[in-house]
């Protein structure tokens, strides 16, 4: 799910003039990641994430819920990420966009927006 229009519309709202803003995850099968929004790369990051925590491999912890894969993929891409903030917008390259990928869903899912700054 692209989150960037919500993490940028709440940066400007908190008019915060320079400083950082803290994305999390608040779910431990689930990543933050910043990537360009084009189809085709989208599909490719879950193709490879899918190819690098595979499901049904024995994972010790699918004896107990059957989604070891996607709590081993979260350890790796990764909860949260921090963007630095100037003249009240947050900073980011041309083609970054904030994605909150699920990785045992569809859920109900949240995150957490921190801004800290002048």
């Amino acid at each position: 799910m692209d989150i960037t229009n919500y993490i940028t519309d709440f940066v400007r709202e908190c008019g915060v003039n320079s400083g950082v803003c803290i994305v999390n995850s608040i779910h431990s099968t689930t990543a933050i990641i910043v990537n360009e929004h084009e189809e085709g790369l989208m599909r490719d990051i879950v193709r490879k994430i899918k190819e690098e925590f595979p499901r049904g491999v024995n994972w010790l912890h699918d004896r107990i819920d059957d989604n070891a894969a996607s709590h081993i993929a979260s350890v790796f891409l990764g909860s949260s990420k921090v963007f630095p903030i100037r003249n009240g917008r947050l900073v980011r390259g041309t083609w970054q966009n904030i994605f909150l990928l699920e990785l045992d869903g569809p859920r109900r899912r949240g995150v957490i927006c921190e801004v800290i700054g002048e």
